[in-house]
């Protein structure tokens, strides 16, 4: 079962990548992000993409696509470097209609960064996929629902920032209309095992189906 969840991999280097990703897809995440202020951050998505975008990114009924990509995409040299380099998911802190232009082109998946409604409904008028609400931690539940009630129903929403894998981080942002999170330090950090990063990843996956069941 895949995972609404964006693992945020800020620090892993292209010694590493391949390793982390494995464990993470196997325990279900399909959503990989190397924020470009890591060690050589675009190596190692060219590496995701060369492994595992190569062959036709088709998945079964009851499965979803691989989206591998860039995180803290910021301007449109940015997004041109990181779509050139086979990535089919970019994610931005902000809002900047040239980065959301530069990845729908290139027909990735694109989640733009918003805090405010205008910046929201600026990216969703832009042709953004999804909305990472950002920061979590400063936003909180209450802002989030309150964004919703304005929001158009289909608007996929993501927090970021802070999210922990326990039922009290998650489920007050579920509950106030959270499609999924973007998940960061609490499930990946350079100094972690290979074992604390599969521990991680299996603690999120079973508070969200906990959620989501």
């Amino acid at each position: 079962m895949t995972l609404p969840l964006i693992a945020i991999l800020r620090g892993v280097t292209p010694e590493r990548i391949l390793s982390v990703a494995d464990i993470l897809l196997s325990e279900g995440f399909h959503m990989l992000e190397v924020p470009l202020n890591s060690p050589d951050a675009l190596n190692s998505i060219q590496m995701l993409a060369d492994k595992y975008l190569q062959e036709p990114n088709q998945a079964e009924p009851s499965e979803q696509l691989l989206l591998l990509g860039a995180g803290t995409v910021a301007t449109h040299k940015q997004a041109e470097a990181v779509v050139d380099s086979g990535a089919n998911l970019v994610v931005s802190p902000n809002f900047n209609s040239q980065v959301i232009n530069i990845a729908k082109q290139a027909q990735a998946y694109m989640c733009c960064g918003v805090f405010t409604p205008t910046e929201a409904f600026n990216a969703i008028e832009a042709g953004a996929d999804c909305l990472k609400l950002f920061p979590a931690n400063v936003l909180k539940p209450g802002g989030l629902k309150a964004l919703r009630s304005v929001l158009p129903a289909q608007t996929q929403c993501f927090p970021v920032g802070g999210i922990e894998a326990t039922e009290q981080s998650m489920m007050p942002f579920y509950e106030a209309g959270a499609n999924g999170f973007g998940v960061g330090s609490a499930l990946f950090h350079p100094s972690m095992s290979d074992d604390d990063i599969r521990r991680k990843a299996r603690d999120f996956a079973s508070v969200w189906r906990g959620l989501s069941n």
